[in-house]
């Protein structure tokens, strides 16, 4: 059973933060090949969305995503990004319900703003699924295909 959290960068143990730096690391440096910087000094202007399971060790990230705040990424939205499910957890519906569960969470933070998104491009008809819309021609970040996609206010 996966336990989740929404919390402030200031809210997050050293722990937590150690463990999504490193599933981070794991899923977009590793498992994708691509050398980018992780770091950019936006964690600390983002909510941090975590799903968590119980592992001998104890708490192990199973999912993760950050909402960055408006006007820090982009000028009037909310950015949902650095989405990710640990490859154990894959084609369980894990990453459904993490961007279900991000969406509601932002509603309630942005009630009356769009949620803008830099999708990679082969994840379109995901995001497509939870009502965001492609706005912007295909471009490359850090040596994949990305689009921007723009979900309506509730």
């Amino acid at each position: 059973m996966i336990h989740w959290q929404w919390r402030s960068f200031e809210q997050l143990s050293l722990q937590q933060l150690y463990q999504i730096l490193r599933a981070r690391q794991e899923v977009f440096t590793v498992e994708q090949d691509c050398a980018y910087q992780d770091a950019d000094c936006l964690d600390q202007y983002s909510w941090h969305l975590m799903g968590w399971n119980a592992a001998p060790q104890g708490q192990e990230l199973a999912a993760y995503l950050r909402v960055v705040f408006p006007e820090k990424k982009y000028p009037d939205e909310p950015s949902i990004g650095r989405v990710l499910t640990r490859a154990s957890y894959r084609a369980t519906g894990l990453g459904r319900e993490l961007m279900r569960r991000a969406i509601e969470c932002t509603g309630r933070e942005y009630p009356d703003r769009p949620i803008r998104i830099s999708a990679q491009q082969h994840l379109k008809r995901f995001y497509s699924g939870f009502g965001f819309e492609k706005v912007s021609e295909p471009y490359e970040e850090d040596g994949i295909p990305h689009i921007e996609m723009l979900r309506k206010p509730f």
